[in-house]
């Protein structure tokens, strides 16, 4: 298919792809106020090393730390750290159900980790973030401590950012789900205008015919809706767009294989009630009006006394001079 023919089909199906693109407004602003609201609230853990005087030391201590960071963001949705999260706030859930609204990362080559936490209520959603950064630093202060008598751990955990209540949910996103239904509804209306358009088999114009066969057309008849009520229309309406193009047919017709004396032209159609009498008669019509036309424009050639007889033989005016 060409351009034309894609803007044909859209023109064609207007109706369907603009239903369908206020079904995928309507579906796009149903699933957002229908949606729960979610929340989010995020804080941050600044991870170090303790001692080390020298700026080898302290280099190391770096490199150390930056090793660790990603262990530490991996430990945030365990139970170790999440259970006292849960004891501190009093919920009625397991381990499993928060850490699926815990997620915990870590900036490439940095000593960061940041909590994130999404929940319902805003409040909720910061308690948990807080509380969730306490409990980890307190399990990595534990788990990093040698178990030497007077030992320290070599690693320290502080909060950096404390996790504030959020004012506007970060889901749903309104807009964008307005906008992402509008465009399925869009592409599912000019898909299924092209698939139908590509299924169709039906023959409506001249141009479908042209695109089944080779033979050539010998002319269109266009519609009249009271084709019915005035059947004959070359002889009631002869100056109407539907009488032009049976003259048009006429015309074609008689240039068709002018070598022949004799010609019989057959007009069939696969049904009944399809125009072949209306088509033929309106032809007929023309031609018995070409005819007459011409008969009765012949004069005495030269001013010529004698009796002129004229007649008409297998559609061809003849005009003898005796």
């Amino acid at each position: 298919m060409e351009l034309r023919d894609y803007i044909r089909v859209l023109r064609k199906s207007w109706v369907l792809i603009v239903l369908l693109l206020l079904v995928g407004l309507g579906a796009g602003a149903t699933y957002s106020l229908t949606t729960t609201p979610l929340y989010n609230a995020s804080s941050k853990v600044f991870v170090s090393t303790q001692g080390g005087g020298t700026s080898q030391e302290l280099a190391q201590g770096n490199t150390f730390t930056v090793a660790r960071v990603k262990t530490y963001a991996d430990l945030v949705a365990t139970p170790i750290v999440l259970l006292p999260v849960i004891g501190s706030l009093g919920f009625n859930m397991t381990s499993v159900d928060l850490a699926k609204q815990v997620t915990a990362s870590a900036p490439l080559d940095t000593s960061i980790i940041e909590i994130a936490v999404l929940d319902p209520d805003p409040v909720r959603a910061a308690d948990i973030a807080n509380a969730a950064s306490q409990s980890l630093t307190a399990v990595v202060q534990s788990i990093e401590t040698p178990e030497a008598i007077d030992a320290v751990s070599p690693v320290k955990l502080t909060r950096a950012q404390e996790a504030t209540v959020p004012s506007k949910p970060v889901s749903p996103n309104v807009p964008l789900n307005i906008a992402l239904g509008a465009l399925i509804g869009l592409a599912l209306g000019i898909g299924l205008a092209v698939l139908r358009e590509a299924m169709e088999t039906r023959i409506r114009n001249e141009r479908d015919v042209e695109q089944v066969t080779d033979v050539p057309i010998l002319g269109g008849i266009v519609f009249d809706p009271k084709a019915k009520e005035r059947p004959l229309i070359v002889h009631v309406d002869p100056r109407s767009p539907r009488a032009e193009s049976f003259r048009s047919l006429r015309t074609n017709l008689q240039f068709l294989d002018v070598g022949r004396t004799e010609r019989s032209f057959v007009i069939t159609s696969s049904i009944e009630s399809e125009g072949k009498s209306t088509t033929g008669a309106n032809l007929a019509t023309l031609h018995w009006l070409m005819l007459a036309a011409v008969f009765f424009s012949l004069t005495p050639i030269c001013g010529a006394q004698r009796s002129q007889t004229t007649w008409v033989s297998r559609g061809v005016l003849d005009s003898p001079t005796s």
